[in-house]
């Protein structure tokens, strides 16, 4: 098989799903009433922490910054997938498909940082009360912020330009909805050893700090938990951090069914649908489990939506 370098002018083909008709029919009002959802459930989680001085608080920062992040997260796949389908074009740009790897690289790794920054605010919160003004002061939440997504942006950076370094097969079909890495380093035709090395190591380094800050912060909150005598002030306790466990559970356990499964046991069509768990449904989830499961949110989202009714009228 010939290889080459590509231009700007040269494309890729999203394969995505199915090739049917009557299923592509299907799969376009699916994903866009999941992509209205999801962006509708995130801004108003963003509108109502704005909205509302009395979630002007470290945990409500960072669950915005989350939701912001979701809904760029899902932004950045779904509507050039809705798009192909509409018109029954698989073609994506070499341009676009780099553009594309790189937030989507950018933005699911955000998210895991932000994660583990909501799980150390949570450690503070529970483990040392009175302190937790102190020490998740203003200046160190936007810093934390930021960082994240310094880190991250120089991180998806890299391996962008890693990825166009790489010269590729004639056959350039994406067996995929979306440019992921995986995809496209399985078409490469030259060595992809440095690639691979940078992703074991930087993505590899990066992931194990989540998830020990994870583990780390949550192990401490559990034995505090367990330390309180009264089992009312062990649900009180629990009930500040469930929604964030949730969240993490559905958002870790998903990409590590999708990166971290033997290759042997997966298809490539059970590959995609995987990854439409963490990119697609887990984005949408999120803002109804912190609804949910917050009272001060839906208390929020209650002022807020009665304040546009009571406008409107």
């Amino acid at each position: 098989m010939g290889w080459e370098n590509l231009s700007s002018n040269s494309e890729f083909f999203l394969l995505g799903f199915s090739e049917q008709e009557e299923q592509q029919e299907v799969l376009f009002w699916l994903f866009l009433s999941m992509y209205l959802v999801t962006v509708t459930g995130n801004l108003l989680i963003i509108l109502a922490i704005i909205s509302d001085a009395h979630l002007h608080t470290p945990m409500y920062f960072f669950l915005a910054n989350l939701s912001l992040a979701d809904a760029c997260f899902v932004s950045t796949t779904v509507p050039k997938m809705l798009v192909n389908i509409w018109i029954q074009n698989q073609v994506i740009s070499y341009a676009g498909c780099l553009s594309q790897l790189y937030f989507f690289m950018l933005f699911v790794m955000l998210e895991a940082f932000l994660l583990a920054v909501m799980a150390y605010d949570r450690y503070v919160a529970i483990c040392h009360p009175l302190h937790y003004i102190i020490v998740m002061s203003p200046g160190l939440c936007a810093l934390l912020v930021i960082v994240s997504w310094i880190m991250n942006a120089l991180h998806s950076l890299l391996h962008t330009l890693l990825m166009n370094s790489l010269s590729f097969c004639e056959d350039h079909a994406i067996p995929h909805f979306f440019c992921d890495i995986n995809p496209l380093l399985s078409l490469s035709c030259t060595d992809p050893f440095i690639n691979e090395l940078v992703i074991f190591t930087f993505g590899g380094l990066a992931g194990l700090v989540c998830v020990l800050c994870l583990i780390i912060s949550y192990a401490y909150i559990f034995s505090t938990i367990l330390k309180i005598p009264s089992t009312q002030g062990k649900q009180k306790a629990f009930s500040t951090c469930s929604s964030h466990l949730s969240v993490v559970s559905l958002f870790f356990g998903t990409s590590f069914c999708v990166y971290f499964s033997p290759p042997s046991s997966r298809s490539a069509q059970m590959g995609t649908i995987a990854s439409v768990m963490y990119t697609v449904v887990t984005p949408m989830l999120n803002p109804f489990i912190y609804s949910l499961r917050n009272r001060d949110i839906k208390a929020s989202l209650r002022k807020l939506i009665w304040a546009r009714k009571t406008q409107s009228t």
